[in-house]
């Protein structure tokens, strides 16, 4: 049976991470061995990050709908529960877009919310 020598495929495995790590600083752009702990350690706070980015954006809305809904005479919670007795189902994602770009659709928002709850409407 033939020898198998693998200089050229751990090349091309040494080469393809060193790549990754491409604008690192010191040995850890040049070194095979530290390129790969930093590119390693890299990744995983990438994956990391792509999951708590969605928590960070939820946070974000939240606050711009209350802020929104304190302009209205409401408080959040008493906003998502009006909308939700008036059956009006509307993401965090867009309610905080209206609070932002669309006054006005959000203040009726807010009307249907306070009716929905009993609460008495201010002129």
């Amino acid at each position: 049976m033939a020898r198998v020598k693998h200089a050229v495929s751990s090349q091309k495995r040494h080469r393809r991470m060193v790549r990754k790590a491409k604008g690192y600083w010191g040995k850890r752009s040049k070194l095979f061995r530290r390129a790969k702990e930093t590119v390693n350690r890299a990744m995983a706070f990438a994956t990391r990050d792509r999951k708590a980015r969605k928590g960070d954006f939820r946070r974000l809305w939240i606050t711009r709908i209350h802020a929104a809904a304190q302009t209205q005479g409401l408080g959040y919670n008493q906003l998502m529960a009006g909308l939700k007795a008036a059956k009006i189902a509307l993401d965090r994602k867009i309610l905080a877009d209206l609070a932002v770009h669309d006054e006005a659709a959000f203040r009726q928002l807010a009307q249907t919310a306070k009716s929905a709850l009993g609460q008495p409407q201010a002129a």
